[in-house]
């Protein structure tokens, strides 16, 4: 085993792109899924976010905007104006000549500035319904109610500075006309004109301020913090989890303990997000928390010093003589935390590990480099993903590099209808490179990647930018990844020994089917959907048959094998761009 792959380092075969780092290089970082981690509790650790729609169909309700890789290049917040500004033709001029230029050099497919720029004013309507936004021939024309404001030229077609400045210079006629707009600052008229215009591109683009990018950057590559989860309750922060090895639980804090002052302000009467602000950071800070523990009679003060804080996304346990390890979502230390848990299994079962169960179930996804580097612990050779986009730097070709981690144990992946994007990633280049079987519903199919984009005001664009490609070259993107275990789309309950007899009785019909789903045109939406239906996606996470069934082939080496050879493999230059 090679030990240099502890951390699921990939070699990248195209090296005439200039090295992976470019990727990211003024960018900040390539997401498969505009997914991020899931809070259902206030967290110190995590952003609590609305729920959006970062995949190539609507979205589990559940699904948040997503974390990022280490080797994420994003870059510092230097705003031209804070949350709660007035409105500044100046910096709205920037700001939108800087955001135009980047969607125009880098979305997926060619755009049309003049309908984005339409669209994003009309987005103030949600603001003010009295506003008006037509174009009359060669001239836009802004008003309210009866009134013209003003008359502008159109620009060229490709002129993102001009049509920057026409932005914003009809967003300050009508923040100027309008006492609705006048009354509010300037991000909330930036954040209308962003959601409307990047809404006009696809569902899973979308705009993020100052202060959301901010908690993005953190879910993505950590911050300074204590470690722990609360809810706010009755001005007293309830921690609900404190994580290991953090600096909550070396100062012995505990669920159930009250933090009832932070540096001795008391609670009572703040918001969660200040809160959250006074519990987070610099790394190496101090805070001292006042903390009420069951039990003790005396609230004690404690003082922490802050830390990197990166959320864990992957538990694991053993199960007999096989390691289940479930992957919530994918930030900078998923595939870290993955072969630590291989190693631990390992050394736990001394040495009797016979297969791996890796659980994507109700995964949304996250980084790319992390679905890359993930897929790489467990394969020796071959194509992991090929990402296809208009910009130079949104094509690249990902492979395998020798050496896998578990010295080639038999392997399962469990997904379901809400295993999105990076977890996708991952099922089909270890389906398709028959290192694993793949058992469950079919997945969500988001094929798309999204990279981030820093804007001058410190807020940033996510913004989709290229497709992902199988190892065996079909096209996820509204498909999905096809188990050869199904274990949906039965109206009686099913137990694992009928689904493993399935997938007995029916090889060849399997084999056939997954022929057809890779040869499917792309464009054939309607074909896609039909087949889609074969296993239909449906939430299985948590649920025990798709254990039960991934535990009866691991014990079946015949059988196993026989589903290994079920999909075809990769052509030889499948996926290149």
């Amino acid at each position: 085993m090679n030990p240099t792959r502890t951390r699921g380092q990939t070699a990248r075969r195209d090296p005439s792109r200039g090295g992976t780092a470019r990727l990211w290089m003024l960018l900040g970082t390539a997401l498969v899924s505009g997914c991020t981690v899931m809070a259902t509790h206030s967290p110190e650790t995590a952003p609590v976010a609305p729920a959006e729609r970062s995949l190539v169909s609507p979205a589990p309700a559940s699904f948040r905007p997503a974390p990022a890789p280490a080797m994420t290049r994003d870059a510092p917040s230097s705003p031209l104006e804070n949350a709660g500004a007035p409105f500044s033709r100046p910096d709205a001029t920037t700001l939108f000549s800087v955001a135009f230029d980047a969607i125009a050099q880098r979305y997926l497919e060619p755009v049309n500035l003049e309908s984005l720029a339409v669209a994003g004013l009309k987005g103030l309507r949600t603001l003010d319904d009295h506003l008006s936004i037509r174009r009359t021939g060669a001239v836009l024309e802004v008003g309210r109610r009866d009134t013209v404001l003003g008359v502008f030229r159109l620009p060229a077609a490709q002129d993102t500075a001009s049509w920057g400045r026409l932005v914003a210079s009809a967003l300050g006629l009508l923040h100027d006309a309008s006492p609705p707009l006048r009354d509010l600052d300037g991000e909330t008229l930036y954040k209308a004109v962003f959601d409307a215009a990047l809404a006009h591109l696809d569902p899973f683009s979308h705009y993020a301020s100052a202060e959301a990018a901010t908690l993005n950057r953190g879910a993505r590559n950590g911050f300074g913090g204590l470690g722990l989860l609360y809810d706010l309750t009755d001005g007293q922060a309830i921690v609900t989890r404190v994580f290991a090895e953090t600096p909550a639980a070396e100062a012995g804090l505990a669920a159930g303990d009250r933090i009832l002052a932070i540096d001795g302000q008391t609670l009572r009467g703040l918001s969660n997000d200040t809160v959250r602000d006074q519990l987070r950071g610099p790394s190496g800070s101090l805070v001292t928390l006042l903390v009420a523990s069951p039990g003790v009679a005396a609230p004690r003060a404690v003082t922490l010093t802050r830390t990197l804080i990166v959320l864990p996304t992957v538990e694991w346990r053993l199960e007999g003589d096989s390691a289940l390890i479930t992957v919530s979502s994918f930030n900078q230390r998923t595939t870290t935390a993955v072969a630590e848990a291989i190693s631990a299994a390992q050394a736990k079962s001394r040495g009797a590990l016979k297969g791996v169960i890796l659980d994507l179930r109700g995964n949304p996804g996250g980084l790319l480099d992390q679905a890359v580097a993930l897929s790489d612990l467990f394969m020796e050779r071959g194509p992991i993903v090929s990402t296809r986009g208009r910009h130079p730097d949104a094509r690249q070709f990902y492979s395998a590099t020798p050496g896998d981690l578990t010295g080639g144990l038999p392997l399962v992946v469990l997904i379901d209808g809400e295993s999105a994007s990076a977890a996708e990633i991952v099922a089909a280049a270890l389906q398709d490179s028959g290192r694993a079987v793949v058992v469950g519903t079919t997945s969500y199919g988001k094929g798309t990647v999204q990279t981030v984009l820093p804007l001058p005001n410190g807020g940033e664009i996510t913004l989709t930018w290229s497709r992902f490609h199988s190892p065996s070259g079909y096209v996820l993107h509204g498909l999905g990844v096809m188990p050869v275990a199904c274990t949906g789309g039965h109206a009686a309950p099913l137990t694992p020994e009928a689904v493993v007899a399935g997938v007995r009785a029916h090889l060849a019909d399997t084999a056939s089917l997954a022929t057809v789903w890779r040869a499917t045109d792309p464009r054939n939406v309607t074909r896609r959907a039909t087949l889609r239906q074969a296993c239909p996606p449906a939430p299985h996470a948590g649920g025990t048959l798709d254990d039960g069934v991934a535990h009866d082939l691991l014990a079946d080496p015949a059988l196993f094998d026989q589903a290994l050879r079920v999909t075809p493999t990769p052509q030889a230059t499948a996926g290149r761009p």
